[in-house]
């Protein structure tokens, strides 16, 4: 018999294998930038934790100073936006001032006075408060929202963070004769208003439009974008809606947070500067002779906000005991500090 010949090998088609252009793309595609570490968690001498970001710095005029991470990505910079909303509020003609346009700009702690003035701003251009469509909610401060349930109040949409820049939104529509239920449509004549404004101060288009927490429209722009727009409305004209703004955020700066609150801190105790954060742990700030910065902590961790923050004015040679203050961070074990989040940068 003759021998057997050996099998041959399977003609089944084998995928081909990606070029090296083709393998080079899905890499980049399944591992984008990491961004650096901004922030260290040290508990007894033990790192334990770590929180990335993106830092930018510009300096007084304007240009690039510091770069850390990707920060000409588009990023939602949360309530970092509402300087430029409240803008928007004015250019479409609404006339606020003071503590009520500082309001307009807050993320306010939910504390009485906050609440009072949001009420009285309602009744004064006779809005119901049902027309409010930020949700109902407690009071942001700790301290505030335990005092708050205890005298057995219940979330309510005054008492919500946003409810001064809703307020002012609704004030508009009903003065210019728009739409009160739509107000919040991203293509709501107001909403297109805020876009323009934002692009304006940014220097650069919109990259896209989402939902905030509170119900809003929330447009996306870079940190060197953010950062550029804080610094125009410090250097805007006098009696622009910007510097209108920027002016009333500084010198009513409880009304823009809280008494317990590091913006309100840095703008009463660093004359001239601009600050506002958002959620997700953003952050954006602007000194009176321009120089500016923002970053955004990538897991959004507020707890990291401090130290960064501090760091940064810190590089930008703020040196008040503000910074110090709000770069405290201590980690507690048994209602002792054992630690800290430090900045890592």
């Amino acid at each position: 018999m003759p021998a057997p010949q050996p099998s041959q090998p399977s003609q089944t088609p084998q995928p081909s294998q990606p070029s090296h252009a083709d393998q080079g793309a899905l890499t980049s595609a399944l591992s984008p930038v990491v961004p650096p570490v901004l922030a260290e968690v040290v508990r007894s001498g033990f790192v334990e934790g770590r929180h990335r970001g993106s830092l930018v710095v510009l300096g007084a005029d304007g240009a690039v100073e510091l770069a850390l991470g990707e920060v000409t990505a588009p990023v939602f910079p949360r309530s970092a936006n509402k300087p430029m909303q409240a803008a928007g509020v004015l250019r479409a003609g609404l006339d606020l001032a003071g503590e009520r346009l500082a309001l307009a700009a807050a993320s306010h702690s939910g504390e009485p006075f906050h609440r009072d003035l949001a009420r009285k701003m309602l009744a004064e251009y006779g809005l119901d408060p049902a027309l409010l469509q930020c949700p109902p909610d407690l009071p942001l401060d700790a301290e505030e929202r335990e005092t708050y349930l205890a005298s057995g109040a219940v979330p309510d949409r005054v008492t919500m963070n946003c409810s001064g820049k809703h307020t002012a939104m609704l004030a508009v529509c009903a003065q210019q004769g728009w739409p009160l239920e739509t107000y919040l449509d991203p293509e709501h004549p107001l909403q297109r208003v805020i876009d323009r404004v934002v692009e304006d101060a940014a220097g650069e288009p919109v990259a896209a439009v989402g939902t905030d927490g509170c119900g809003a429209p929330l447009m996306a722009i870079s940190l060197v974008g953010l950062a550029r727009a804080f610094r125009s409305f410090v250097a805007a004209e006098p009696g622009s809606a910007e510097r209108r703004v920027a002016d009333a955020m500084r010198a009513h700066p409880e009304y823009v947070a809280g008494s317990r609150r590091a913006d309100t801190w840095l703008m009463r105790e660093v004359p001239g500067t601009l600050s506002k954060m958002g959620a997700e742990a953003v952050q954006a700030v602007a000194l009176p002779d321009g120089r500016a910065l923002a970053f955004k902590i990538e897991d959004g961790a507020t707890r990291a906000l401090g130290p960064v923050l501090a760091r940064a004015l810190t590089l930008l040679g703020v040196d008040a005991p503000v910074v110090e203050r709000i770069g405290r961070a201590p980690l507690l074990g048994g209602a002792r500090e054992v630690g800290e989040i430090r900045a890592s940068f």
